[in-house]
């Protein structure tokens, strides 16, 4: 038996409204749960950014922040911690991870440059459309194969990532990888891929960036999964995977479980300081760059937090991976191995009689908020958006809900309480009707899209 390495300290009442006021809620929300209100919801699965239960340290370094407009002890601290975990010398703080992808992309991309990497999540890929640049996918093909429990799914595929650099070699904006890869199914990258990648990025003279938001998850498949990494700790094999890059874009609210925050960590001055006007002109002064002291310290401590190996145990195996076991046992088809941060439905396999062309995730979603109160969220069609030559629908080899667990929030009876909702839909997927567009957004279209059902 695993129990949690934390006692609880402040709770937040949450409630359970009736069937026919959440099937009101989600019409009136024209189909679309991010339209849905937070006392609308029972437990909340949509994302696990900004939702993670902060500690008592956090919460008394809070009260330590230093709001200094400019020289703030707060950045000092933050920057040290960055600094000791990471190794990168220099820190530009950001409001949240896109905040960080709009000041070096501002930077770093031209028109119809492009991002090689592995499978580009919906706002990053935003981000450098927004740039007129473009994202290709190098994700190895198992990554696309929901049933198969490769370990390291997030892996790029070397000999395409090569042939992109080779093909475009003056065109090549940098190198990300994504630790996890979240549109994958939180799915890890192996310590030799990324030293590879690196090799390769040395080869061709390109700067290599991880998307870290989710580093120390993938730090912890690393030390369980790859051949001789077990007798490490997460912090050193955190410093192997840093060692391998130029620089790391984070979304603090995820592994370092902040309400809000983020930055570029890097390694050259020469780049720092090409990124630092570009920093206060989007974000705001270099030593606060769109944060409060106060949210800094919360960084400054969680950041350490995160990469707590007994803490990451609990997390990815006795909820993540316990809900994804218990979602199994009732034959319920899920992306596997389980990822780090939440559990993906396969929703081709759950609805297969509703096309792509009909969005069966964002569907699913609505039907388990209808069930039981439960937010999700789809990573498939809707997310993936439209090809921007064609105007195309672009249909994903997955098509994906995900049910995304926030740290240290939810217990066990919670999660058994997600397991029967679910099950309950399954059995009568085969009701569930295909959906159309009402209201179709521009950009990052799942936000504020609206739907009808199709009779």
């Amino acid at each position: 038996m695993s129990l949690p390495p934390y006692k609880i300290k402040s709770v937040e009442p949450i409630n359970l409204i009736s069937k026919e006021q959440r099937i009101k809620k989600i019409e009136a929300a024209l189909l679309n749960v991010f339209g849905l209100e937070a006392d609308d919801i029972y437990i909340d699965l949509l994302t696990d950014s900004g939702t993670g239960a902060m500690s008592q340290k956090q919460w008394a370094g809070i009260m330590e922040g230093d709001e200094t407009y400019a020289g703030s002890r707060s950045f000092k601290r933050m920057k040290k911690a960055i600094r000791d975990i990471l190794g990168f010398e220099y820190v530009l703080p950001c409001h949240q991870g896109r905040g960080a992808e709009q000041v070096l992309d501002k930077l770093l991309i031209k028109k119809a440059q492009i991002v090689p990497g592995n499978a580009h999540f919906d706002t990053t890929k935003a981000h450098i459309e927004n740039r007129g640049g473009i994202a290709i996918d190098c994700t190895i093909s198992k990554g696309f194969e929901p049933k198969i429990e490769h370990p390291f799914k997030g892996n790029l595929d070397l000999e395409k990532l090569e042939k992109v650099l080779k093909d475009n070699k003056n065109n090549i904006a940098y190198i990300l990888i994504t630790i996890t890869c979240n549109t994958i199914g939180g799915q890890p990258v192996s310590l030799e891929n990324i030293k590879k990648v690196s090799k390769i990025a040395k080869k061709y003279k390109k700067l290599l960036f991880f998307d870290g938001a989710r580093f120390a998850e993938n730090a912890y498949f690393i030390k369980k999964r790859e051949k001789g990494c077990q007798n490490k700790t997460i912090k050193e094999i955190v410093k192997k995977m840093m060692d391998c890059a130029d620089g790391m874009l984070m979304s603090a609210k995820k592994d370092a479980i902040t309400n809000i925050g983020g930055f570029i960590a890097l390694r050259d001055k020469e780049l720092y300081k090409k990124l630092v006007p570009l920093d206060i002109l989007m974000e705001g002064f270099p030593t606060y760059g769109g944060m409060s002291g106060r949210d800094m310290e919360a960084l400054a401590i969680g950041i350490y937090e995160g990469i707590d190996a007994k803490f990451l145990h609990y997390y990815i195996e006795n909820q993540v991976g316990y809900l994804g076991k218990e979602l199994s046992k009732q034959g319920i088809p899920i992306i596997k191995p389980v990822g780090g941060h939440a559990v993906f439905i396969d929703v081709k396999r759950f609805l297969p009689h509703i096309p792509q062309s009909q969005f069966p995730g964002q569907a699913l979603c609505c039907e388990i908020y209808i069930e039981g109160g439960i937010r999700a969220v789809e990573i498939g069609t809707l997310l993936a958006g439209r090809n921007l030559e064609t105007g195309e629908n672009i249909f994903p080899k997955l098509e994906m809900v995900r049910l995304c667990i926030p740290r240290r929030v939810y217990g066990k009876d919670h999660l058994d309480y997600v397991n029967k909702i679910i099950t309950q839909v399954w059995k009568r997927r085969k009701t569930i009707k295909g959906l159309k567009f009402l209201y179709e957004a521009p950009i990052l279209r799942h936000f504020q899209s609206t739907f009808k059902r199709i009779s």
